[in-house]
């Protein structure tokens, strides 16, 4: 059974399944082409974010 908690990533996490460093990632946030959520200090990339943005990145490249 998947929880919640399972489908937030933290940056680091999405980091390395994109093998891309910190600013990428994060500019990929400002950029607003990978959606993300904060609470306080605590940013998180929901599962479905990272997958949208892996799709529409291989659908440019098509």
């Amino acid at each position: 059974m998947t929880t919640a908690a399972d489908q937030l990533l933290t940056v680091p996490e999405v980091m390395a399944r994109l093998r891309f460093g910190r600013s990428k990632v994060y500019d990929l946030i400002r950029s607003k082409r990978l959606v993300s959520i904060t609470e306080g200090r605590a940013r998180r990339i929901p599962e479905q974010a990272l997958q949208d943005y892996i799709r529409d990145r291989i659908e440019e490249a098509a």
